[in-house]
């Protein structure tokens, strides 16, 4: 099994929530409003009250087969809006 990490603009969240539908992946879980600091710097807690420029979390576990056409939808979204993914293993307790 294989868990991928999105972290991107919640403005795009219905675009990655539809190629996330689209490859076939089982389901996803969603944190919005992710505050942190990256390369591009630190996301300011004061973004809560209007939600611009606020980031969420999205994570799906998935099997291996259904990478190949998650990575084809979401990477032009990420290629394009900005954001990352990472791809790790998963493994049952």
């Amino acid at each position: 099994m294989k868990r991928v990490d999105l972290i991107l603009s919640e403005r795009e969240l219905d675009a990655v929530i539809e190629a996330i539908d689209a490859a076939g992946a089982p389901g996803y879980s969603v944190m919005k409003h992710v505050t942190g600091r990256g390369p591009h710097g630190s996301v300011s807690d004061a973004m809560d009250f209007s939600g611009l420029g606020a980031n969420a979390h999205v994570i799906v576990f998935c099997e291996p087969q259904i990478l190949p056409k998650l990575r084809e939808g979401i990477q032009p979204l990420l290629d394009y809006y900005g954001g990352v993914a990472y791809v790790a293993e998963a493994d049952p307790l």
